[in-house]
């Protein structure tokens, strides 16, 4: 039990990082644009 624990950390961890790696609304595409280098990516 205690290494489900552990795993179910490490996976609430891991999305939440994924979550946030960047800030910023997305268009009607769901893409963000890159102020730094003027390009986007979408999900």
């Amino acid at each position: 039990m205690k290494y489900l624990s552990i795993l179910g950390l490490l996976f609430v961890v891991l999305v939440s990082v994924n979550v946030a790696a960047h800030s910023g609304g997305t268009n009607k595409e769901g893409c963000h644009k890159n102020h730094k280098t003027g390009d986007y990516h979408c999900h």
